[in-house]
């Protein structure tokens, strides 16, 4: 087996697609004019745990079960929902 140990740039990369998903959650959420409670109420998501997406010094990874259900709550697909190009 192969062993890897992880990139700097690998961290560096991940942390820039999180800080990306947060800033396009929160530009989801404001159209909607909710807020982070609101979507958490919607998503089925601890409040907290929206917070924490959204924070831009350490957004957490988002697990699919997340995206899905942030999807569901904005009426999308996950793949909508990264597509930061809008």
């Amino acid at each position: 087996m192969f062993s890897q140990s992880p990139s700097p740039y690998n961290a560096v990369v991940d942390k820039d697609v999180r800080v990306q998903f947060a800033k396009h959650l929160r530009k989801l959420r404001r159209q909607k004019g909710w807020t982070q409670e609101e979507l958490a109420e919607r998503a089925d998501l601890a409040y907290r745990h929206v917070q924490r997406l959204e924070s831009l010094k350490t957004p957490p990874p988002a697990k699919i079960d997340t995206l899905h259900k942030l999807a569901k709550a904005f009426k999308t697909s996950p793949s909508k929902l990264l597509d930061f190009s809008s």
